[in-house]
C-alpha cells in the first residue's frame, strides 16, 4: 500500500511565503558573536542535502570554518578583490561601493565554503548542459539560506573572492570549484527589504519586465 503523499495547508504555504519574502543577505555589521548550536548547523546542512541535483549526482561538499586564522586569510583575498572591484565603478557609484559593508567573514561565528565536485564521468541530465551540476549546488545553498532564516539565523553570501586562493587556503582538491562562500550567524536585525534596495543601489524589477509569454519578440 502506498503511503499518502504530504499535503500542505494554506497556513503552511503562507509560512513558506513569509520565509521566502524575509530572506536577507546579512552583512558583517549586523552579525552577533552568539554561537550557533550544532543542532542548528545540522539542520542547515540537512536542508542543503535535500536540494534537487541533476541525475541525483549530489555534487556538493561543505567546508565548515570557525578558525579565526583561516577566516583572516579569506578576508585578505576579499580585501584584495574588493579593491579591484571598486575600480570598475565610476564616480558616485564607486564612492557608494567603497562605503558598503559587503561581508561578515570575521564577525560571523560560522563560515562555510561550498564546492562543486565533478564526477569525472557522464552524469544523467548533464550531458547537454554541463553547468547543471553547479546549478544543483546553488539549489543546496538556497535551501540552507531558507532553513537558516527559518531558524532566525542570518546568512551572507560573499562573492568578491579569488576562488583559487580560497581553494589553496582550504586545501581543496584541484577538481573542486568554489560555488559559494557563506557567513552564518545570529543578527541584531533583518531588514524588511533588501539592504541594497533600501540604499538605492538599484531598483526592484517589476514582474512585467522579466516575464515573457510564449516567445521573445
Amino acid at each position: 500500500m502506498k503511503e499518502p503523499q504530504r499535503i500542505f495547508t494554506n497556513e503552511e504555504q503562507q509560512l513558506l511565503e513569509e520565509i521566502l519574502m524575509h530572506r536577507r543577505d546579512v552583512r558583517g555589521n549586523h552579525f552577533l558573536d552568539t554561537p550557533i548550536s550544532q543542532e542548528a548547523i545540522d539542520k542547515i546542512i540537512d536542508a542543503g542535502l535535500t536540494a534537487p541535483s541533476v541525475g541525483f549526482s549530489q555534487p556538493w561538499e561543505f567546508v565548515l570554518i570557525k578558525d579565526q586564522e583561516t577566516k583572516q586569510a579569506i578576508k585578505e583575498t576579499f580585501s584584495e578583490e574588493t579593491a579591484r572591484a571598486a575600480m570598475q565603478f565610476a564616480d558616485e557609484k564607486q564612492r557608494e561601493y567603497i562605503k558598503l559593508k559587503l561581508e561578515g567573514i570575521l564577525e560571523s561565528p560560522l563560515n562555510m565554503a561550498v564546492f562543486y565536485k565533478p564526477k569525472g564521468e557522464p552524469v544523467l541530465g548533464q550531458t547537454s548542459m554541463p553547468n547543471m551540476g553547479k546549478y544543483s549546488v546553488v539549489c543546496a545553498i538556497q535551501n540552507m539560506w531558507l532553513m537558516a532564516r527559518s531558524l532566525n539565523i542570518g546568512m551572507g553570501w560573499v562573492s568578491i573572492l579569488d576562488p583559487e586562493k580560497v581553494k589553496q587556503i582550504l586545501g581543496a582538491p584541484q577538481e573542486n570549484q568554489l560555488i559559494g562562500y557563506l557567513c552564518f550567524g545570529y543578527t541584531d536585525m533583518f531588514y524588511n527589504q533588501p539592504e541594497l534596495e533600501l540604499k538605492k543601489w538599484d531598483r526592484r524589477k517589476l514582474t512585467k519586465e522579466v516575464v515573457i509569454h510564449e516567445k521573445y519578440t
